[in-house]
């Protein structure tokens, strides 16, 4: 299985991620990356982010911005 990540504006375009992406052997790596290189996809034009596993969407989108309180 390979876990991805697709990468999109606010308003759900796909857009190039500015860091080098990887496919990734497990769910829990591929979490693991987004939240370690958030920031950097944030300042990159990246706003939100949907996990596929093998294609197939397993959940999102999942914004990188702050929620606000």
């Amino acid at each position: 299985m390979a876990w991805t990540w697709q990468f999109e504006t606010v308003d759900g375009n796909r857009v190039d991620p500015p860091v080098a992406v990887e496919d990734f052997s497990t769910q829990g790596d591929a979490e693991s990356w987004v939240g370690e290189n958030w920031k950097e996809l944030l300042d990159g034009g990246v706003d939100q982010v949907r996990l596929l596993e093998d294609g197939t969407e397993v959940y999102g989108p999942m914004s990188l911005h702050a929620a606000a309180e």
